[in-house]
């Protein structure tokens, strides 16, 4: 198991957001427990995005509050969470080694202990054999893998992804879709996923939330084992 903090609980309460006379979220309440993972859906611009990159810290809400691990202020909220974005984010002239290491080279830790905490890890990620490759020789599947790794490294409870892998082909989507619930079996965290697919939000998290159209408001909350398909997807026309 990688070395983290224990997962964080999310408090969101009453939280609305905005862009000058734009309204994105209104009225969004959740409680979200340590080591628990929910699930956000929603149709585009109903801002799955911006809320997380306010549970990150990244922004703060107009009305309502945030707290991870009972902290407030964007820079506590932001010291307890690891943010995933669309895009793998690699730095093309570093080696996936290296761009999975960067966290911890960031943190202060030097090159050499970086790369020797992060090789074990490639070939349980499957990426064994691509360590010295950079991103361009790795297909869209493997650079994937390669940020995931890196936001795990970061070490922090909270892993907030946002649609990690929404510009991979069906295929591919489905079968990394299986390894990210069972990598997250064996690394616990809080995490809060969003993602447009419905049946990735079953397979992968323990509670599913749907967002209706912008202002994003909260429609459904409830445990995935509660869910079906068809609920989720009637949930997203209403």
């Amino acid at each position: 198991m990688i070395a983290t903090m224990a997962g964080a609980p999310i408090s969101i309460e009453h939280v609305g957001h905005g862009y000058g006379p734009l309204s994105v979220l209104h009225d969004v309440s959740l409680e979200i427990a340590a080591g628990s993972r929910l699930a956000v859906v929603g149709p585009s611009g109903c801002g799955k995005s911006t809320l997380l990159h306010l549970i990150a810290g990244l922004e703060q809400p107009r009305a309502g509050a945030i707290s991870v691990a009972g902290g407030d202020l964007p820079e506590r909220r932001l010291a307890g969470c690891a943010l995933m974005p669309q895009d793998d984010l690699l730095l093309p002239w570093r080696s996936a080694l290296d761009n999975a290491a960067l966290p911890l080279m960031n943190a202060g830790v030097g090159r050499g202990q970086a790369r020797e905490a992060a090789l074990p890890l490639f070939r349980r990620f499957g990426l064994e054999g691509f360590e010295q490759e950079q991103p361009r020789r790795l297909s869209g599947g493997m650079r994937q893998r390669v940020a995931f790794l890196r936001t795990l490294l970061a070490g922090k409870g909270v892993l907030l992804l946002d649609e990690p892998f929404a510009s991979l082909d069906a295929l591919t989507r489905e079968e990394l879709g299986g390894w990210l619930a069972e990598t997250l079996d064996q690394e616990p965290r809080t995490v809060v996923l969003v993602t447009h697919d419905v049946d990735e939000a079953l397979r992968t998290c323990e509670r599913v939330a749907v967002l209706s159209p912008r202002p994003g408001r909260l429609l459904l909350d409830a445990p995935s084992t509660h869910l079906s398909h068809d609920d989720l997807m009637e949930a997203l026309r209403s």
